[in-house]
């Protein structure tokens, strides 16, 4: 006789979560299948429905027209250039997370933005707590009397446990801290070394709640990867406020900073500083960074204007294009997209006749800023064709115009706003995509030569002084 059918083993249940976007595995992975972040899967046990009961509301929901608005209003931090970004400074209860590269200058920016903020208040006692998780007091100390960011009512403390860090909190009574930083700072409540995904959260979610509960504004810097994104869970920078990148070329001295995401603001201004063995200082004005300075043409440069959010700059391309010795000739750049100069030089070598195939070609911005906005794409034309034919452009020229695969230059966006920025620095002379003319009004000293195809602009750039 036949024994009992053999019952099926139950399917186990997921026990592995991505922290990053929740994908559910029933085994340990390195990646995650779904987001592909490394190292985010972690053991969370099966998954349960669970259901809350509801509970009275300390805060009852009011009519949308008797919330108080004044909570929301920014309060300047004393850096002009640091307030642009935020718009127009900080909100209390605002928690603003402060990106970049170890040593580009993210700590001796908050230290100022601290020790100005402390000095603003109606009687130069604004407390303000700077908790520092990789120095110690000391070495703040020293770095504040170097940059001139002693204040009076400007609280140090070197702290790596969160609960002290509250307690820090509670006792200076602050309406600004600063964090440096989220990643070195770990909760004795949860598993793991400070920095990992769990305690990076942790840290986070107390501090936000911290923020909104008692109106408090909160910097915290955090680190980033290789690839140049923030380190830590994605939904780090989901939960604060507002998230600033801070860029730069490490060798240069020029420092941008932009908002990525605001909720109290715009996301398309740029704030530049200039970092010098003094401190970090706001440029309003950086257009001169940017120049040579130089009086005499000189063949293979161009001048454009780039548009840093809102913010017109002023910008010297640099080529020199020499006889390759090599099968396959160099191309080489600084501050330039590598990907976008070759296709300008093939579009020169293709749709103008340009001799550049055989020849060697170097490309640099000055003042190390990066240029990634298509608009330069006419201004590096120009300075390749300057290059090769020997031959400089007229002085106080600027070029503004993206090329396109088939020769033509096509329109951008801010015009007026680029050649208000020229005219205001002296150049008198723009070639520009056709349409600008008649777009809007031209500053006045201001010649413009329209040109349709990248040849043409090289043939009048160099040689022609067309009328407007």
């Amino acid at each position: 006789m036949a024994g009992p059918p053999s019952r099926r083993p139950a399917r186990p249940s997921a026990a592995y979560r991505c922290a990053e976007c929740g994908w559910q595995a029933v085994k340990w992975v390195g990646r995650c299948g779904e987001c592909q972040a490394w190292g985010s899967v972690a053991e969370v046990g099966a998954v349960t429905a669970r259901t809350t009961a509801a509970t009275t509301a300390q805060r009852p929901a009011v009519p949308i027209g008797e919330v108080d608005v004044r909570r929301a209003v920014a309060r300047p931090t004393g850096v002009p250039e640091f307030d642009r970004v935020l718009g127009g400074g900080i909100v209390p209860g605002a928690v603003v997370l402060v990106a970049g590269e170890p040593g580009i200058g993210k700590s001796t920016l908050l230290l100022d933005v601290a020790a100005r903020a402390a000095r603003s208040g109606e009687h130069g006692d604004r407390r303000v707590l700077y908790v520092s998780g990789e120095e110690s007091a000391a070495q703040v100390r020293t770095r504040a009397e170097r940059i001139e960011a002693m204040a009076r009512s400007l609280f140090l403390a070197s702290e790596t446990d969160l609960a002290t860090v509250l307690g820090q909190v509670d006792a200076v009574q602050p309406e600004l801290v600063v964090v440096d930083s989220v990643q070195t700072i770990g909760s004795a409540e949860v598993e793991g070394s400070a920095g990992n995904v769990s305690q990076v959260r942790e840290v986070a979610a107390s501090l936000i709640q911290v923020a909104k509960e008692r109106g408090i504004a909160v910097l915290l810097v955090g680190h980033v990867t290789k690839d140049g994104s923030i380190a830590g869970p994605r939904v780090l920078e989901h939960l604060v406020d507002v998230v600033v990148q801070f860029e730069g070329d490490r060798h240069s001295r020029l420092r941008l900073v932009r908002a990525v995401k605001n909720r109290y603001g715009p996301t398309d201004e740029v704030g530049c500083f200039d970092l010098s063995d003094v401190g970090i200082v706001g440029l309003a004005d950086p257009s001169g960074l940017f120049l040579s300075g130089r009086t005499a043409a000189v063949p293979g440069t161009c001048v454009t204007v780039t548009l840093e959010g809102r913010r017109p700059l002023v910008t010297e391309v640099q080529a020199l294009v020499t006889a390759s010795s090599l099968a396959t000739p160099r191309r080489a750049t600084s501050g330039l997209d590598p990907a976008r100069v070759n296709m300008i030089l093939a579009v020169l070598d293709k749709r103008a006749q340009a001799p550049i195939g055989s020849s060697d070609a170097y490309l640099s911005t000055v003042g190390g800023v990066r240029i990634t906005e298509p608009a330069a794409d006419l201004a590096v034309s120009l300075a390749l064709a300057g290059a090769i034919t020997d031959r400089p452009l007229p002085p106080g020229t600027v070029a503004f115009g993206e090329v396109g695969l088939a020769g033509e230059v096509r329109p951008v966006t801010g015009a007026h706003r680029r050649l208000a920025e020229a005219a205001r620095l002296g150049f008198d002379r723009a070639v520009v995509p056709p349409g600008v003319l008649g777009a809007g009004p031209v500053p006045d000293g201001v010649q413009l030569v329209e040109a349709g195809t990248v040849a043409e602009a090289v043939l009048r750039g160099l040689h022609d002084r067309a009328p407007r």
